[in-house]
């Protein structure tokens, strides 16, 4: 029961300068809150009418659980609103967006040559035979290109699935299978610490067996040009057309606007997928609320669009609210652990969004790399993608934020598309607290019956009401959506365990369900269990995570081996780069386990939780729906 669950709820408060909340576009969040509760639907009107719309809505919000459909019967297309309202309200020499590769390269695009690009890649995939609806599998290295493509495909009404890079063979297959993906579009290779790493190969095995690819669109980026196979493969460069215009499709609020692949408890990763207008209007209200996004701003969020954080937070919110994008192919800590910190003196950089995973690799690092370089253009800065623990959240604040810039934890999933919780700018910050419900969300800690929880005791966290970037559903899985919303009562469950104080500040203790996070990135433990059966030496699999100073969590394998096969080192080094050639690196498992036997219940269904308690020396728990 969630009642076992105490927690020490004591710790510092930091108190911003009191003259912040006066600057802030959302200075008083009791004020804020209060007008949105007392007429939620008037609240989001009042966002949407920011936004420019083809037709306008007859309807805010209709609620028919667990379904809703937001701006009902409204038309839009997105990219009018993150390019050509831009260009045409004077921005169009406005930089748009700045990248630097890894090798210190740099290119630089204005509204007005986004808005370009966007347009010819857009005919492009209009003269392959790209139509409103059909899918199209993104899986490209962190360059403008990318970001292209995405909005290309927002511009003609196809539906973007963006894969992360890092992800392998296996996982891209079944990714390019589930969204039957038309055109996959990807690079000859990605560059990371100082080495060519080859995506176009990934490409060529994991389309076979997906018959629904017509073409693979490749950016080859290296001299020379790796060759291309005719019938199938086509160069990036080839599919620009020369066109001073592409009409942007009228789209309906609830049309996909894409699909993104999510970690899943059991079985495969989910295909969320979020819609037109709903999503719109909730990315551009966080962006400018929780970031405060001037007009002078460069806003550096270092997530891959692979990810969730990098659709809302470095594609469209920012470019929704007209703002300066930088992006990098850069890692943290290459050539130097001041590569990033260099970045920032460099481009004047105002805000930076990053994960507690890459805080704690600085903080390892020592003090000296940061204060080589000025940090005193930042004037805000966020955390992402798991908990900010107390010692990190104080050592960004003190090394980085000079005790000047307010932190922004922020709690959210690629479920709802938006920021749910944090502290916004101005507000007092408590380390280890992610903050409260932003305006427009409705959160709580509750037990197993959905009653809410006192102050102080552990709890399931749930959103009562229904928000604008809700995802619609799970493709090919309606009863996998409803599960969402009917776990606990007919709110939606997060599948996190957290508790709240006497001030209704929020802290997430973990996971409640067989998501890992490693790295700040959303793992499945049946993914990992399913490469690693996938061998033909392993009879069964179970993983689970383990806390990590640096990553937050490893994972660990238990293996049972099929008869005829011995637990050796080699196997065991066989099995990791199995792994990683399945799923990729991200989902190597740290410490491999050989075993007789895995825990499990009299239905068969392994007990992972088991397995990580006697790990780290914990109570079990209840055990009496094991196995003899």
């Amino acid at each position: 029961m969630t009642e076992k669950f105490d927690v020490k709820l004591e710790g510092k408060t930091f108190f911003p300068d009191p003259s912040l909340r006066e600057h802030m576009r959302m200075g008083d969040y009791e004020l804020a809150y209060n007008e949105f509760l007392k007429d939620p639907e008037a609240y989001w009107e009042k966002v949407a009418e920011e936004l420019t719309w083809i037709n306008k809505w007859d309807k805010i919000c209709e609620w028919d659980h667990p379904h809703a459909r937001w701006f009902i019967n409204s038309k839009l297309n997105i990219t009018q609103n993150c390019l050509d309202r831009h260009v045409q309200s004077g921005k169009k020499n406005k930089v748009a967006l700045i990248w630097v590769g890894e090798g210190g390269e740099e290119k630089i695009l204005t509204y007005r040559q986004l808005h370009r690009e966007v347009m010819r890649f857009a005919a492009g995939l209009k003269s392959l035979g790209v139509k409103k609806g059909d899918a199209v599998c993104i899986y490209m290295p962190l360059v403008p290109e990318q970001i292209i493509v995405a909005l290309a495909c927002a511009r003609i009404g196809a539906i973007h699935s963006i894969v992360f890079a890092g992800f392998g063979t296996r996982a891209l297959n079944s990714r390019i299978r589930d969204s039957a993906a038309k055109i996959v579009v990807t690079a000859d290779a990605t560059i990371r610490r100082g080495k060519r790493v080859e995506l176009k190969a990934i490409v060529e095995e994991a389309v076979v067996n997906a018959p629904s690819v017509d073409k693979i669109v490749v950016l080859r980026r290296t001299k020379p040009p790796m060759e291309l196979y005719s019938e199938i493969e086509v160069d990036y460069y080839d599919v620009l057309k020369d066109v001073s215009e592409c009409e942007a499709e009228v789209m309906d609020a609830e049309d996909p606007l894409f699909i993104l692949y999510t970690s899943g408890t059991t079985g495969p990763a989910k295909g969320i997928v979020h819609t037109c207008a709903g999503y719109m209007v909730g990315t551009y209200y966080t962006t400018q609320n929780v970031f405060d996004l001037r007009d002078n701003d460069v806003f550096w969020c270092t997530a891959d669009p692979g990810w969730i954080t990098g659709h809302s937070y470095i594609i469209y919110g920012p470019l929704l609210a007209g703002g300066t994008i930088l992006i990098t192919e850069s890692t943290p800590d290459y050539p130097d652990p001041g590569v990033w910190w260099n970045i920032i003196d460099d481009f004047d950089v105002t805000i930076f969004y990053t994960a507690p995973t890459a805080i704690r690799m600085f903080m390892r690092m020592g003090e000296d790399w940061p204060r080589k370089y000025d940090l005193s253009s930042l004037r805000i800065l966020g955390s992402v993608g798991e908990t900010l623990n107390p010692e990190t959240f104080e050592w960004y604040y003190r090394v980085i934020g000079k005790e000047r810039c307010p932190i922004l934890d922020t709690w959210w999933q690629t479920e709802t598309g938006m920021h749910m919780i944090t502290t916004l700018a101005g507000q007092p910050m408590k380390p280890g607290f992610v903050g409260k419900p932003l305006p427009g969300v409705v959160a709580d800690v509750v037990d197993n019956n959905g009653d809410p929880v006192p102050p102080g005791k552990g709890g399931f966290l749930v959103i009562k009401e229904p928000w604008p970037s809700m995802m619609r559903t799970v493709r090919n899985n309606e009863e996998r959506y409803r599960q969402y919303w009917s776990t606990i009562g007919k709110y939606y469950t997060a599948g996190d365990l957290a508790v709240k104080d006497d001030d209704g500040y929020i802290m997430i203790l973990g996971r409640s369900d067989d998501v890992l996070i490693v790295a700040g990135h959303n793992i499945g433990s049946a993914e990992v269990e399913s490469a690693l059966v996938s061998n033909e030496a392993v009879a069964e699999a179970a993983v689970i995570g383990k806390p990590d100073p640096l990553k937050g969590e490893i994972i660990k394998a238990f293996i049972i081996l099929r008869k005829g096969y011995s637990p050796s080192d080699k196997l065991r080094s066989e099995l990791i780069y199995h792994v990683r050639m399945s799923l990729g690196p991200i989902a190597m498992p740290s410490e491999v386990e050989f075993v007789e036997s895995l825990p499990k219940t009299r239905s068969g269904k392994i007990m992972r939780r088991v397995l990580r308690a006697k790990e780290l020396g914990m109570d079990p728990g209840d055990v009496s729906t094991l196995e003899e």
